[in-house]
């Protein structure tokens, strides 16, 4: 008897050990060559209500790559399909990226950024992409002309996102859920386009929780990577000005009236003149002040349409309720806060300090 309770007792704190190092007591395939690691899933509107998953097999192999489709209710099922139908057992440790159609998010993602947050094996460094067009039908198309296709996009995303450029906004899990579920803030995504052939950056997504409802593009998407995205742009071209400036700076400053009726934003620009094609004389200090004041106008402008339009759309991306947080005062409902900002008076203010066209090349 006392031998059976010691093994009882031992069998016990094994089943603990095991449960609270969330180990599970059965042993899982590893083996190398009986995997298949996917890199990446596309997901988009399937019929009667499903998902439309889509992946590249074998991945990462020098076989003769193929691309499946299952039409599921369930992304989980769809992944248990590919295994019944392909030789090698696919594993998602390696997932890097997350393709999800424009139709896809327009309905909501709230569950399938639940599935992935819910798996253990899935990181949260993995990116998550909106594409416009069928990205099943792209890759079939540049599967036989472009090799390592799924891995070429990931490692430019992976460049953006480790260069700090602001070129192009790359968002990951991790983030996606901060900016889901933190208050005072809405997410977003890239966006790129699928048009003859060919794949490109479009702008950015913005969401109301988890529905899409707006995508902002060329010049008003620059603002937001200004505003938003490490406040650093290579270049920016001003068509209406003829003018670009390189090597953009920003810092922003936000300031909110007692009454939270009025709310000005503050933006301070370092910058300098790479390239101009009109008419004034850059050399001419009066005419140099001239332009200056004129990018001002226009991305003052340009900005207070970018901000009338969230308010519109009853969205944060740029997370401006933050600023209404006090010390030793209780936080403001969400809701309230929304109320207030598609209300609010916002005012737009630019600070310059642009250098002048200089020859670099000049000896002093």
């Amino acid at each position: 008897m006392r031998l059976r309770k010691k093994m009882a007792k031992k069998l016990s704190i094994i089943f603990m050990a095991l449960w609270l190092t969330g180990c599970a007591p059965f042993t899982e395939n590893n083996i190398i060559e009986e995997l298949a690691p996917v890199t990446f899933l596309s997901l988009s509107k399937g019929n009667e209500g499903k998902i439309k998953i889509s992946t590249i097999l074998p991945p990462l192999s020098k076989e003769k790559k193929s691309v499946m489709t299952q039409e599921v209710s369930f992304i989980k099922e769809g992944l248990r399909n590919f295994n019944l139908n392909f030789y090698h057992e696919m594993k998602s440790g390696q997932m890097r990226m997350l393709i999800i159609n424009e139709d896809l998010g327009k309905e909501g993602i709230m569950s399938i950024i639940n599935v992935l947050l819910t798996d253990p094996d899935i990181s949260l460094r993995i990116y998550l992409v909106i594409v416009k067009g069928n990205f099943e039908e792209y890759l079939e198309n540049q599967l036989d002309k472009q090799e390592n296709l799924d891995y070429s996009f990931y490692r430019m995303l992976k460049h953006y996102e480790e260069k700090n450029q602001g070129e192009l906004s790359v968002v990951n899990l991790h983030e996606f859920k901060n900016l889901l579920y933190t208050p005072y803030s809405d997410p977003f995504l890239p966006v790129f386009k699928i048009e003859n052939d060919a794949i490109s950056y479009e702008g950015t997504a913005l969401f109301q929780n988890d529905k899409l409802v707006e995508i902002i593009t060329t010049f008003d998407d620059r603002i937001f990577q200004l505003l938003n995205n490490d406040h650093y742009l290579a270049v920016l071209p001003i068509p209406e000005l003829e003018v670009v400036l390189g090597h953009v700076r920003s810092k922003t400053k936000v300031d909110i009236n007692k009454s939270l009726s009025t709310m000005t934003y503050t933006v301070n620009i370092d910058s300098r003149i790479e390239e101009y094609r009109g008419e004034k004389q850059l050399f001419d200090p009066k005419d140099l002040e001239d332009l200056k004041k004129d990018i001002q106008s226009n991305l003052e402008k340009q900005t207070q349409e970018l901000v009338k339009k969230m308010q519109e759309l009853n969205v944060d991306p740029l997370q401006l309720g933050i600023h209404t947080l006090k010390p030793f005062s209780k936080p403001m409902d969400e809701k309230k806060w929304i109320e207030l900002f598609e209300k609010m008076d916002i005012k737009i203010d630019y600070q310059f300090n642009i250098e002048p066209l200089t020859d670099s090349n000049a000896k002093s």
